[in-house]
């Protein structure tokens, strides 16, 4: 519960609700523009976008530096059950 107060995501989230993985996301991507980040806010996004940009880095569609090799470290279930409970996170 800690680190869901660090970051911010919400104050009724469940530790046991947060997939695994989820939380390395959010080290570097913030929850709001307002952070001063050049990476983009992933809360609050569709999970279908947030699912097809991960496919997208995984096979290596989309140009990447270290989400290339992030995203090759989720099954497609890992990365549904991130991307859908990041949809579900307000920013």
């Amino acid at each position: 519960m800690a680190l869901v107060a660090m970051f911010g995501l919400t104050s009724a989230v469940d530790a046991a609700e947060v997939p695994a993985g989820a939380w390395s996301c959010t080290s570097c991507h913030a929850r709001s523009p307002a952070s001063g980040t050049s990476l983009p806010v992933v809360a609050g996004r569709p999970a279908a976008e947030i699912g097809g940009i991960m496919r997208e880095f995984k096979s290596g569609a989309r140009p990447a530096t270290v989400m290339g090799r992030i995203a090759r470290g989720f099954s497609d279930a890992e990365t549904d059950a991130i991307a859908e409970w990041f949809a579900k996170q307000a920013n």
